[in-house]
Parts: structure tokens; C-alpha cells; sequence
């Protein structure tokens, strides 16, 4: 995949040609093929898409969280140069606590009821970071306060029960926080949320991102975050990268017919359209995905092509997209 923005420095993360396969008894099917990306140090970088087009599974495999049967069929995935994927299970679960966080969308999956918050963040800090229980409390005290939460060192004995939805939250970002990781993976943070807290997580993400020089792989399905939110955004469809560049870039001139459709559905503040743009169709099934380009079917610019060969991400100045209408000689027919 072409990656127009790398820089002479190597990314934090790497993922290069991801394949990620179920085997089923009527055949494998295949929900990751080919995903290429990067995640520079200290950046945020956006996933987006619909449901089911891949964007979660591509961060479950990138911390070893495939759920059987499951697998990494092919590709590589390297955190700072080094090759993870490939990892004994032991040795991937050291580096998912110490190097790689991990945010998911229903806090109370992330902490156990039977536990207080305190006794659930000193484990974790214990775990990965040599230091005392004594020492352990303090440093979960001060993440506590980091991310909000009122007095932390009376809250910090309560039980996941006694917190509200946006409280739970920020204490599953300290939990991630706990051995700083140096990448965080966070899957669709604020969709539980209403929207006064969401704009709350929103800015302590980015606070914390500024202040730790911690990477984000921020996946949604909400364009609005991740124009409040990330540096750069891959669009994903079908288990493939569509369009991945800045995100301003993205979200002000999209240039894959997708990631057009999916702009156009967002209402905007003083708008005189009577209705939003829609996408016709849906996403296909993983055993009907069609020949050539996965978003053929529903694609307004369709032409013989796109229906015959798989598009590959080409560069289009500081962007990627993997469409036939930016080949060469084809940019016309758009």
C-alpha cells in the first residue's frame, strides 16, 4: 500500500498486508484482506466505516484478541520495527499491557463488578510496572485524578457499579494508561455515551495524547469524532482500505466514492438539503463479496473495471484511495 505522508522516521505500528480468516464448515471465509497501514508516535489515527466493514477485528488482531476460530491468515504487524503478530501467547500479553492499551465500548466489559476500581488498577499497574502496592495505589490515585474523576482517593475503594456510564469510561482510560503504553487501541470509546460526555472523552483523548505522546488507533463509525479527534483517518470497507489520508483532506474533498457517500450523510448546521445523500445497498457478506472492487455494487461512477480488477490504494498527493477512477487515463470518467 502506498503510504504518501511517511516520513523518514519509522511509525510506532505497522500493519502490512493483514488477512484475517474464519474457518467455517461451507469454507474460510476471509473479513481482513489485505489491510495495509501505520500509526506515527503521538498520533491519532481514525478508522471508519460501516458495520461490519472491519474496522474492530483489524484492532482485535493488532492486540491478539482474535475470538476462535479466528485467525491471522497473512500479513505482518511490527510495533516499533519489531514483529508481533507471530508471538507466543505469553509474550504478546507482557507487551498488550506494557506497550499496547486498550479502550473498548461498553466499559462494563473492561472491569469486573466483583472488584473495586482500585484493586482492578493496581493489578494492572503491578502486572507491567515494578513498583509496590503502596506505590501502585498512589500511581492509581493520580490516574484517576488525571482523568477526571473526583476525589480519587475515596473513589478509588467504589465498585464499577457506583460510577455513571461516562465515569466507567474514564476509568477504563486510566486502566489503559496504567503502564503508559506507548499505542492505544480505543474501539468505538464514546458510542455509549450521550453527547455532552462524548465531547468530554473526545478532549481527554487528545488531552492525554498531547500530554503522554501516546498513539491512538481510535476506531467509529462516526465521521464527527474523527474529525474532532484524529491527524489522519482510513475509511474501510469490506474488510479493505478504501481511502486513508489527513483528515481534513478527507473529510473537506473525499475522493473515494465511498467515503463521498458516507460525508454526504452527515447533516450539517444550517443546510437547506430537505434530505441527506444515502448509499444505496448494504455492506455485502463475507461469502458475497463481488469480484474487483467490493463497492462496485453500490458505487454511483461504477464502470467495466472496477467490476473485473481489485483497486489497490494509489497515491493522490498527501492521500491513498483505492479506486480505478484515479488510475492513470481513467481520473476522466469521474
Amino acid at each position: 500500500m502506498v503510504n504518501p505522508a511517511h516520513g523518514a522516521n519509522r511509525p510506532l505500528l505497522e500493519v502490512e498486508n493483514l488477512v484475517v480468516e474464519f474457518p467455517t464448515r461451507r469454507g474460510t471465509l476471509r473479513a481482513i484482506d489485505g489491510v495495509s497501514l501505520h500509526i506515527d508516535p503521538g498520533e491519532v489515527l481514525g478508522v471508519v466505516g460501516e458495520s461490519g466493514a472491519g474496522k474492530s477485528l483489524t484492532g482485535a488482531a493488532i492486540i491478539g484478541l482474535l475470538e476462535p476460530p479466528g485467525r491471522i491468515a497473512g500479513g505482518r504487524i511490527l510495533l516499533d520495527g519489531g514483529r508481533i503478530d507471530d508471538l507466543p501467547p505469553e509474550r504478546l500479553r507482557r507487551i498488550r499491557g506494557r506497550q499496547i492499551g486498550a479502550i473498548f465500548q461498553d466499559p462494563l466489559t473492561s472491569l469486573n463488578p466483583l472488584y473495586s476500581i482500585g484493586r482492578q488498577l493496581i493489578e494492572t499497574i503491578t502486572t507491567h510496572l515494578p513498583l509496590s502496592p503502596t506505590a501502585a495505589r498512589k500511581r492509581a490515585m493520580a490516574l484517576l485524578a488525571e482523568v477526571g474523576i473526583p476525589g480519587a482517593e475515596r473513589r478509588i475503594d467504589h465498585y464499577p457499579h457506583q460510577f455513571s456510564g461516562g465515569m466507567r469510561q474514564r476509568v477504563v482510560i486510566a486502566l489503559a494508561l496504567c503502564a503508559n503504553p506507548r499505542l492505544i487501541i480505543a474501539d468505538e470509546p464514546t458510542t455509549a455515551l450521550d453527547v455532552s460526555i462524548q465531547a468530554q472523552i473526545i478532549a481527554l483523548l487528545k488531552r492525554l495524547c498531547r500530554d503522554h505522546g501516546t498513539a491512538v488507533m481510535l476506531i467509529t463509525h462516526d465521521m464527527g469524532v474523527i474529525a474532532e479527534t484524529a491527524d489522519r483517518v482510513a475509511v474501510m470497507y469490506a474488510g479493505r482500505i478504501a481511502e486513508v489520508g489527513p483528515v481534513r483532506q478527507v473529510v473537506k474533498h473525499p475522493l473515494h466514492p465511498y467515503t463521498v457517500g458516507l460525508m454526504g450523510s452527515i447533516p450539517t448546521v444550517g443546510a437547506e438539503r430537505a434530505r441527506l445523500a444515502q448509499i444505496d445497498g448494504a455492506m455485502p457478506r463475507l461469502n458475497a463479496i463481488p469480484p474487483g472492487c467490493a463497492f462496485s455494487p453500490r458505487c454511483p461512477k461504477v464502470f467495466a473495471r472496477c467490476r473485473a480488477e481489485r483497486p489497490e490504494p494509489m497515491a493522490r498527493g498527501s492521500s491513498a484511495v483505492a479506486c480505478w477512477l484515479y488510475a492513470q487515463g481513467e481520473a476522466a470518467r469521474g
